[in-house]
C-alpha cells in the first residue's frame, strides 16, 4: 500500500475561479496546447507534428477533467474515463511552486508572501548592499523582473568578464541568482545563495534559487541541471512530515525536497529532466516498501516549455511522458494509488513568461482505485487528504478526500 505523485508541473487545465485576481482569465495550459496542435500551429520538424497524441492520459479522463474545468478540446474523448478524474482550485494566495506543492500535501498558504517590485532596480537597496557585502562581490547584474534564459544571454558575457552575478526575479517570490559553473564557481555560487536565503527571510521571500549556466557566449550559454532551490521551510506538518513521523519511508524526486526545504523526507533523490525523473520513479517503484510516499517532480514542462513559450516542445514533452504512462502502471503494486496532477499553470500561449492561475487535473488510478468523475475540487489538499486515507495516516488538517 504506497502513494505515488507525480506533478506535471505547471500543467493547468483551465482558468481558475479567481483568474481575474492574477490576469489570467482565459488561461489554459492544457487545451491551448492541444488546439495549436490541431491547428498545425504546434509543428516542428524532428520534434512532433499534427494533433495531440496522448491516449493514455486521455483514457485516465485527463480530458473530462479539463472539460469539468469549462476547457474545450479539439478531439474526441474515450467514453469511460479508467481513474478517479477531476479539477481542482487552489486556495493559496499566489500561484508559485511552494503553495501548489504544499497545499497538494494539505498545507494552503493562506498569508502573503513577499514580492519584489517590477520597478528597476526592483531589489531594496539594503538586501543588494549586504548581498555585496558578504558574498565579497564586485557588484551585481540584473536586479529586475527577467527570464532566467533571456537575462543570462543578455548579460552572461559581462558577468564572465566582471565576476558580478545575476540577480533577478520573477512574479514568483524568489530571488535567483545565475551565475557561470566554471567562470563564477559552483560552489561560490551555492555559497552566495544560502547567504541571500538568510538575508531575504526579512521580506517573506519563500524561495532563493541557484541558476548556474555553461557556455562562453549567448549562443552557446546554457542552464545546467545543478539547479538549488532554498526554500522557507513549511509552517506546519504537510503530509510528508506526517508520514515520516509514522515511520514511513518518504522519497522526493527531483526538486521536491528543494521545495520542502527537506521538510518531511527520508530520502532525496536527484535527477535532471524529465526522462532522469522518470528513470528515477520507476527505480523506487521496485524497492519502496509498503507505506511508502513517492512523491516525484517533472519540471521541464514548466522550466524548458511553459516558462519559454514553446507550445511545440510543451506539447512533445506531454506525448513522450504519454508512452512511458503503461510503464508506471505496470510498476504498481496492487494496493497502490498513483495521482497525476500539476502545482500552477504556466500557459505557453499566454503573453509574459510567468505562471498562471489555473485549475489543475488530479488523476488518480490503481489496481483497486474505481474510476469516478470526482468534479471540480475546492482545494489541491484534497490530494493529501486521499492519500492520507489510503496511507491509513491521520487526516490532514485541510482538504476532502475523493476516495
Amino acid at each position: 500500500m504506497r502513494a505515488i505523485v507525480a506533478v506535471l508541473d505547471s500543467f493547468g487545465i483551465g482558468e481558475a475561479p479567481d483568474a481575474a485576481q492574477f490576469g489570467d482569465v482565459g488561461a489554459n495550459t492544457f487545451c491551448h496546447i492541444a488546439a495549436q496542435c490541431a491547428e498545425g500551429h504546434a509543428n516542428q520538424a524532428g520534434l512532433r507534428r499534427g494533433p495531440l497524441n496522448i491516449p493514455n492520459l486521455l483514457d485516465l479522463g485527463l480530458g473530462h477533467a479539463a472539460r469539468n474545468a469549462g476547457g474545450q478540446l479539439p478531439f474526441d474523448l474515450p467514453t469511460a474515463p479508467k481513474a478517479r478524474y477531476g479539477a481542482a482550485a487552489e486556495r493559496s494566495r499566489g500561484k508559485d511552486t511552494p503553495s501548489g506543492h504544499w497545499e497538494m500535501m494539505g498545507l494552503p498558504v493562506l498569508f502573503e508572501w513577499g514580492y519584489f517590485s517590477e520597478e528597476v532596480p526592483c531589489f531594496p537597496d539594503a538586501l543588494i548592499e549586504a548581498l555585496v557585502h558578504e558574498g565579497d562581490l564586485p557588484g551585481v547584474l540584473g536586479n529586475c523582473h527577467a527570464s532566467g534564459t533571456t537575462i543570462i544571454a543578455e548579460l552572461g558575457e559581462e558577468h564572465i568578464k566582471t565576476g558580478k552575478p545575476i540577480v533577478y526575479t520573477s512574479a514568483d517570490s524568489v530571488f535567483q541568482i545565475a551565475a557561470h559553473e566554471t567562470h563564477f564557481g559552483l560552489d561560490r555560487l551555492y555559497d552566495l545563495c544560502a547567504i541571500a536565503r538568510r538575508l531575504v527571510d526579512e521580506y517573506n521571500i519563500g524561495r532563493v534559487i541557484a541558476r548556474p549556466f555553461l557556455g562562453e557566449s549567448p549562443e552557446t550559454f546554457e542552464r545546467t541541471g545543478n539547479r538549488r532551490d532554498l526554500a522557507t521551510p513549511p509552517h506546519e506538518d504537510t503530509l510528508l512530515d506526517i508520514g515520516k513521523k509514522a515511520g514511513r519511508e518518504v522519497i522526493s524526486i527531483g526538486k521536491i525536497s528543494d521545495i520542502f526545504a527537506g521538510s518531511g523526507i527520508t530520502r532525496s533523490v536527484k535527477a535532471h529532466g524529465n526522462d532522469a525523473v522518470f528513470d528515477a520513479l520507476m527505480a523506487e517503484m521496485e524497492t519502496a516498501p509498503d507505506g511508502a510516499i513517492i512523491f516525484a517532480n517533472f519540471v521541464d514542462f514548466d522550466m524548458l516549455y511553459g516558462h519559454r513559450r514553446n507550445v511545440a516542445g510543451y506539447a512533445a514533452a506531454l506525448e513522450a511522458f504519454d508512452k512511458q504512462l503503461p510503464i508506471l502502471k505496470a510498476a504498481m503494486k496492487d494496493d497502490d494509488i498513483a495521482v497525476l496532477t500539476a502545482d500552477h499553470g504556466c500557459d505557453p500561449t499566454w503573453p509574459g513568461s510567468d505562471h498562471t492561475r489555473e485549475y489543475i487535473p488530479v488523476l488518480a488510478f490503481g489496481p483497486h482505485i474505481a474510476p469516478a468523475d470526482i468534479g471540480l475540487r475546492e482545494s489541491f489538499a484534497d490530494i493529501g487528504q486521499s492519500l492520507s486515507q489510503h496511507l491509513d495516516l491521520p487526516p490532514l488538517a485541510a482538504g476532502k478526500s475523493f476516495l
